[in-house]
């Protein structure tokens, strides 16, 4: 299935349906955004500059959230207003409405360059993503580390952060009628994460240990035939709530806790609406949004997208588009054509 790179898309009115809206034009252009920053920093891929490779897709993901016509706020971004220079939390983005014309209101969670580190060398598993929700649908979490466990759709309810790793283990291997032996968890190679990994071996299941991006593997673990069941461990609380808003999409299950945060960020969290800091929370809590669309796109290659591919005459990418309130999910190939070239379809 091939895209245009620019998609023209009408102004849209407040007063329409928002389900109709967020479904459609609104997530074609958040197709258009991921796409452009991933095709941005796939130009880094292999520099082993990761703060360059995250600056393009930052920088070109926020320009072109500027042509989108809604009313944006960055509840989920690169960080706090005074240590991000663009996509912070609370930063407005989108296009100016023309007089006459008032656009919806749209919370937007986003990680421009999820692995940055493999972006840089040029290893698997580097997207490009970010979650949309009507007003409110979103977590607003400061930029600290979350506890998560991440499964597939056949396990809801069967973990819980405060359990036995042995028992978590146990009561995913149950609800997948299979031996605990059989199970693949992924975790980030962390030091944090000895006692974890020592506690998955002692319980039989294998282990994928990963280096950058926990957030890809999440989706992995509620596909089925990824051979991904869990993904465990301490990861980023930004990347915890973009997780859940896939969960949400995919009725996929997930269990987070803030951790890893400072006294000034504890101080904030009440003006996020967090009141209890120790809060075990679901995916639906997390991402509780009613009209969540999701979009990734393939910066280096990935076990659920491919990478971007560049050619004399233009680009392709792979694509994943997800939409909650009808239950769609779309992988797009798109194709961008340079200016004043011919392009040739390749396979």
């Amino acid at each position: 299935m091939a895209t245009q790179s620019q998609t023209q898309t009408k102004p849209f009115h407040l007063e329409d349906n928002v389900q109709t809206n967020l479904e459609s034009d609104l997530a074609l252009e958040m197709l258009r955004v991921v796409e452009s920053a991933a095709i941005a920093s796939a130009r880094e891929m292999g520099t082993g500059d990761r703060k360059k490779a995250d600056l393009v897709a930052t920088e070109t993901m926020r320009h072109v959230m500027d042509t989108v016509p809604m009313r944006g706020t960055i509840v989920i971004g690169e960080g706090e207003r005074d240590e991000a220079p663009m996509l912070y939390i609370g930063e407005k983005v989108g296009r100016t409405p023309p007089d006459g014309e008032v656009y919806p209101e749209v919370d937007i969670a986003v990680d421009p360059l999820e692995g940055t580190n493999l972006c840089a060398t040029g290893s698997p598993g580097s997207i490009c993503v970010l979650a949309a929700s009507e007003h409110g649908g979103l977590l607003h979490a400061p930029d600290c580390y979350m506890e998560k466990i991440v499964v597939g759709p056949a396990c809801k309810g069967s973990v819980d952060l405060d359990a036995p790793t042995a028992v978590n283990l146990r009561m995913i291997a149950k609800a997948l009628d299979r031996d605990v032996e059989d199970l693949v968890v992924i975790v980030l190679d962390r030091p944090r994460h000895q006692k974890l990994i020592a506690e998955i071996r002692a319980a039989g299941a294998l282990i994928k240990l990963i280096g950058d991006g926990d957030l890809a593997p999440g989706i992995a673990a509620a596909v089925s035939g990824t051979s991904v069941h869990a993904v465990m461990g301490t990861g980023g609380a930004p990347e915890g709530v973009i997780t859940a808003a896939a969960m949400r999409c995919l009725n996929g299950y997930m269990v987070g806790r803030l951790t890893g945060y400072t006294d000034e960020q504890r101080e904030r969290m009440t003006q996020y609406g967090i009141s209890d800091v120790h809060k075990t929370y679901t995916a639906d809590e997390l991402a509780p949004g009613k009209n969540i669309i999701f979009a990734a796109t393939g910066v280096t290659e990935g076990a659920l997208m491919q990478g971007v591919r560049f050619f004399g005459d233009g680009v392709r990418t792979s694509s994943l588009i997800m939409k909650m309130a009808s239950r769609k999910i779309r992988f797009v190939e798109s194709i961008h054509i340079e200016p004043d070239k011919e392009y040739s379809i390749r396979f």
